[in-house]
């Protein structure tokens, strides 16, 4: 009777001290989440604005900085496109951001709109551009994101001759090994994982060093853990969009790799995937140069802005491009398989120097 009388109180202690535990881990990671954020609520427009803690925003008044960020103005623009505006936004010297200013979400995107930017402040990678806060509003939502002083890929391939920078060899191939690095580990490390969507020279940003960070998840899904390789909101642009796409409306982690193909050949022939000298032939870059390659004259398609390059690399990145762009997503390769064969180009070539 004794013994028997014990074993409720110990089931009722351990499941009390259970029950506490799991209390303070939830006060703690809750105090936790406060402290890698701060909040300020906009008490004019019934807006919130949001910044993630880093070296770069722990010294930052975020009063101060919403009040810049209200008065940016047509005349700090630095891009735009169809899902939104960026802004340049200076707070002194030292310190500035991009600013986009996206176009009103749908009312079932935007329900998901928060959840999801707290997912993006996680994602820390050299190749990933980083977010760093956002603002929610009635009307619209703003993403705050670390400024790349090089602009994007798609500017120094074909922008304004003011503009452009010549880019060698090295270059371009540093920008294919460190952008396809970002995507793989959006595809593979990151949780959960995210298929960009919109792979595109012009999401390709590059830092003061010409480091490579793939930007703009406006269109991206954060796939859960159930959910890991589909989505169905129609989005992308077109000249870098998949075949089976247009079939399946469906963006697919292999739709990624086959955008990233079309990247690797603007970086092989500085030509864009509409160049006006395709649409008026009927064809388009993708099958220009896979009809090149298939004659092995290769050297014909690369960019005449290129001198000195190496031609075994020159090919062997070709090589990597059709891979990519391979008409069935079974037979294109992961993007940790594509890191490891852009990496072993340069690492054979250390070798065989030494």
């Amino acid at each position: 009777m004794g013994k028997g009388g014990t074993i409720p109180l110990y089931i009722t202690i351990s499941v009390v001290a259970f029950v506490a535990s799991k209390i303070v881990m939830a006060v703690l990671c809750y105090r936790g989440w406060k402290r890698k954020q701060m909040i300020v609520q906009d008490s004019v427009t019934g807006g919130k604005l949001v910044m993630f803690r880093s070296p770069r925003t722990k010294s930052l008044k975020p009063n101060m900085f919403l009040k810049k960020t209200m008065k940016l103005s047509n005349k700090d623009i630095i891009g735009s496109g169809g899902y939104g505006t960026v802004y340049k936004l200076v707070i002194n010297d030292c310190i500035s951001f991009a600013v986009k200013r996206l176009n009103r979400l749908s009312s079932e995107q935007d329900r998901g709109f928060e959840r999801e930017l707290e997912a993006m402040g996680n994602i820390k990678h050299r190749n990933i551009v980083a977010l760093h806060g956002y603002y929610t509003a009635p009307h619209y939502n703003l993403l705050v994101y670390e400024l790349m002083t090089n602009g994007s890929l798609h500017e120094l391939l074909h922008g304004k001759s003011v503009n452009k920078k010549a880019l060698d060899w090295p270059s371009r191939y540093r920008i294919a090994v460190g952008a396809a690095r970002g995507i793989s580990y959006l595809h593979h490390d990151c949780i959960p994982h995210v298929i960009h969507r919109d792979i595109k020279s012009s999401n390709i940003l590059l830092d003061h060093n010409l480091e490579a960070r793939v930007s703009d998840f406006g269109l991206a899904t954060l796939m859960e853990p159930d959910k890991t390789h589909v989505s169905t909101l129609v989005a992308g642009t077109f000249g870098y969009l998949a075949p089976e796409y247009y079939d399946t409306g469906k963006a697919t982690a292999k739709g990624d790799v086959y955008s990233f193909g079309v990247v690797l050949l603007e970086l092989l022939t500085g030509k864009k995937p509409t160049d006006g000298a395709f649409i008026e032939e009927g064809t388009k870059l993708v099958t220009w140069v896979k009809s090149v390659v298939h004659d092995k004259r290769e050297g014909y398609v690369v960019d005449s802005s290129l001198v000195d390059f190496p031609i075994d690399e020159i090919n062997r990145v070709f090589s990597i491009a059709l891979m990519c762009l391979e008409l069935e997503p079974s037979e294109r390769p992961t993007m940790t398989e594509v890191v490891k064969m852009l990496e072993q180009i340069r690492s054979e070539q250390f070798i065989s120097g030494a």
